[in-house]
């Protein structure tokens, strides 16, 4: 009886350790998870930085060399929009993907 009780206890303890284990590698495996998907983020921030500044660039010269109500200021204003929807989207559907 007693030895039976000892054997419970141990495999008990067994099976506490396998949980704490699986636990563990759970937590670190969505730590390295999240590190690895922040940097791709920040990267796609950066992408639209530079495309939204590239496009205001090409309606100030577009206002600049044919006037601010041109058909080619008119076509870089819509481009800017463009870029900015799509920036928008691209962080709307990356919120959505980390809830």
């Amino acid at each position: 009886m007693v030895f039976s009780f000892i054997a419970f206890l141990g495999v008990k303890m067994s099976l506490r350790k396998m949980l704490g284990k699986t636990m563990l590698c759970t937590m670190l495996g969505a730590a390295l998870l999240a590190g690895v998907v922040t940097p791709a983020r920040a990267d796609n921030d950066d992408k639209c930085r530079r495309d939204i500044h590239r496009a205001e660039e090409n309606l100030e010269k577009a206002v600049r060399k044919h006037g601010e109500h041109s058909r080619q200021a008119e076509q870089r204003r819509h481009e800017l929009d463009e870029v900015r929807e799509r920036c928008h989207w691209r962080d709307h559907d990356a919120d959505h993907d980390h809830h």
